[in-house]
C-alpha cells in the first residue's frame, strides 16, 4: 500500500506541474495570436496580466516550497517513517492548492490574508515534521 506521505509528494509535484503547464500554455497562445514576441517573456511574467503575474507566482510558490517541504516527506518514506508525516501529509497538500488557488484568483487583501492563512498551516506542519524526524533519527 502506499502511504498518503507519498501520494501527497506525488500530488505536490502534479500541483506543480500542472500550474506549470497551465502557464505555458497560455503563453504559447499569447505567442500565437502575435499578442508578445516568443523571447518576450520574464520568469514573473511582469509584462503581462495581473493574473498570469499571479499565475507566475503560485507557480514559483510551489517551486521554493516543494525541495523543503517534499524534502521531509521524501525524507519520511526514505526512512521508514512515513507514520510522523502521513496524517498531516494531505493536509500539506490541501493548503498548498488552496494557497495556489487563492493566489491565481486574486490579489486582494483577504486574498492574501487567506493565502498567508494556507502557507503558515504549510510551515507549521513542516516545522512539526522536522522535529519529529529529527526526534526519531536521533532517538
Amino acid at each position: 500500500m502506499t502511504s498518503l506521505s507519498a501520494i501527497a509528494l506525488t500530488g505536490f509535484i502534479a500541483w506543480t506541474l500542472l500550474l506549470l503547464v497551465l502557464m505555458e500554455a497560455l503563453r504559447t497562445h499569447l505567442v500565437l495570436a502575435g499578442k508578445v514576441a516568443a523571447n518576450g517573456f520574464t520568469p514573473d511574467n511582469a509584462r503581462l496580466s495581473p493574473f498570469m503575474q499571479r499565475l507566475a507566482r503560485a507557480h514559483a510558490n510551489c517551486c521554493e516550497n516543494l525541495p523543503i517541504l517534499g524534502g521531509l516527506l521524501l525524507v519520511a518514506i526514505a526512512t521508514g517513517q512515513a507514520a510522523v508525516t502521513d496524517p498531516l501529509a494531505c493536509l500539506l497538500l490541501g493548503a498548498r492548492v488552496v494557497q495556489s488557488l487563492v493566489h491565481v484568483a486574486s490579489g486582494s487583501a483577504l486574498a492574501c490574508s487567506i493565502r498567508f492563512a494556507a502557507f503558515a498551516v504549510q510551515v507549521g506542519i513542516g516545522v512539526y515534521w522536522a522535529f519529529r524526524l529529527l526526534a526519531v533519527a536521533l532517538a
